[in-house]
């Protein structure tokens, strides 16, 4: 298992950090990564922090570029359990505001989906 894995669900692509702790040294690494992603037509991506304790500005940093890289292509950045320290991170930053945080893949991936409420499909005759 990779520091940085990866998976697709329901047609979403899924980064799971397998790290303690991010830092400045695995930043630029991750960057790369999420990088080739975005150009391999990514544009909807979940990052799964629930087994990351902590995360340093740097780290923080390539998560604000991807969420605008995304975000000018129509697309969603989504975090899965950032750590308390992460959260309280992010509110010291003001970068909570940006970033869409939920409990589960399960939670983000349904985000995504907005159910259609009174959809009544067209039928077109196709006898005049």
């Amino acid at each position: 298992m990779g520091d940085f894995e990866k998976s697709i669900q329901c047609g979403f692509l899924i980064r799971q950090v397998n790290l303690a702790r991010a830092t400045i040294i695995e930043a630029l690494e991750f960057k790369n990564i999420i990088d080739y992603d975005i150009e391999e037509g990514n544009h909807n991506i979940i990052i799964d922090l629930s087994k990351c304790d902590f995360l340093d500005s740097t780290f923080i940093g390539v998560l604000v570029v991807t969420w605008k890289k995304l975000k000018s292509k129509g697309g969603k950045l989504k975090l899965v359990k950032p750590g308390n320290f992460a959260k309280s991170v992010f509110h010291l930053t003001g970068t909570i505001e940006i970033f869409e945080c939920y409990d589960s893949i399960d939670a983000a991936l349904s985000s995504f989906v907005t159910p259609i409420q009174n959809y009544e499909p067209e039928f077109k005759s196709a006898a005049k």
